[in-house]
């Protein structure tokens, strides 16, 4: 199991292809899950998902926080269908000794079906993932088969943010974009 402690800001994300929205904390009670969102994780343990107030985040005052033990710690906005558009978030990796990670997950139909784009302190590199049944599986990079990611400094203790575009094409093909495009695949899973 792991024990993964990672605060979370969204700060952007447009849903669709005309509607924009932003998500912040800030009116959600401190001390438990936001509400319109699924606390959960990928396999054993149990994460522990809250709203805290944190003085030093980008967006004051409020962030959600995992603080639990678990093997993939995931917490999932309800209702949210994302299609054409982008999504960025800001994390802040706190401590784990498995993994430090943030990201965003989309596509999700439960806790063991997904995609995540995630980005991890102990590894220092940016993942692109499929969950099918609850078993995780890295995506390649386009115009490279193999590997694992790529590689990324993400530090512990500060505040970093991801930032990817979602482009819908014929028979369910997708694009990620970190600047240039990075991964791309077919839907399988969600």
């Amino acid at each position: 199991m792991k024990t993964i402690h990672t605060l979370i800001i969204i700060t952007g994300l447009l849903s669709g292809t005309a509607l924009a929205e932003r998500i912040n904390f800030d009116d959600a009670k401190t001390g438990a899950p936001p509400p319109g969102w699924t606390a959960t994780q990928t396999g054993s343990g149990s994460a522990k998902w809250s709203v805290e107030k944190d003085n030093y985040a980008p967006s004051k005052p409020n962030v959600l926080k995992q603080s639990g033990t678990a093997t993939f710690p995931v917490c999932i906005k309800n209702d949210t269908d994302l299609k054409d558009g982008f999504v960025e978030v800001k994390f802040k990796p706190v401590s784990g000794k498995e993994d430090q990670a943030g990201g965003v997950i989309w596509r999700a139909r439960d806790a063991n079906n997904y995609y995540i784009f995630r980005a991890n302190a102990n590894e220092n590199n940016a993942v692109l993932y499929k969950t099918v049944n609850g078993k995780r599986s890295p995506l390649d990079i386009v115009g490279r088969k193999g590997g694992y990611g790529v590689k990324e400094t993400v530090a512990s203790g500060q505040w970093h943010t991801l930032l990817f575009f979602l482009m819908i094409r014929r028979l369910q093909r997708y694009k990620l974009f970190l600047y240039t495009t990075l991964f791309q695949y077919t839907s399988i899973c969600c």
